[in-house]
């Protein structure tokens, strides 16, 4: 059984990752959004290079924190690749709300059988809301601001 300071211990460490994880939310580590992930890295269920969004700036910046290696992100993950937004098809959206329901950040707004959109400015790229559409009326587009929008926090050294 862990001791009440052990346990402090891994809930801060597990703040400091879920800190330095992008918080696109899109479960591609297999964890369902990026806290739970963070808690399975400060307990050592889970390796620091599942993360596709972190990319490999996010693989070192787990590795100083953690102390573990860096490894190469893990391909069954996904690929690094440059910050995109989900872009609806306003001519083509059927207002079927099963976007909506899918983003985990709230950044499509519309209403039942009305045309949805993005709000870029939340939208974190995760593609969740691309396999429920019926209709096919969403894109990935690059992030025009992804740079001011998701910035990688610098990680403080441990004391």
């Amino acid at each position: 059984m862990e001791s009440s300071a052990t346990t402090q211990s891994i809930d801060q460490l597990a703040d400091r990752i879920d800190a330095l994880l992008p918080q696109t939310q899109c479960g591609r580590c297999g964890y369902p959004a990026c806290r739970p992930y963070a808690v399975a890295i400060a307990h050592g269920e889970a390796a620091i290079n599942r993360c596709p969004p972190g990319g490999m700036d996010g693989v070192r910046a787990l590795a100083r924190l953690t102390g573990l290696p860096v490894l190469p992100l893990d391909p069954e993950c996904g690929i690094e690749a440059p910050p995109r937004v989900a872009l609806i098809d306003e001519a083509v959206c059927i207002g079927c709300t099963k976007c909506i329901q899918a983003c985990p950040v709230d950044a499509i707004v519309g209403a039942n059988k009305l045309m949805h959109t993005v709000v870029a400015d939340l939208c974190t790229g995760c593609e969740l809301c691309i396999a429920p559409c019926p209709v096919d009326c969403i894109a990935m587009v690059p992030a025009s601001d992804a740079t001011q929008r998701l910035p990688r926090p610098e990680l403080p050294c441990p004391p």
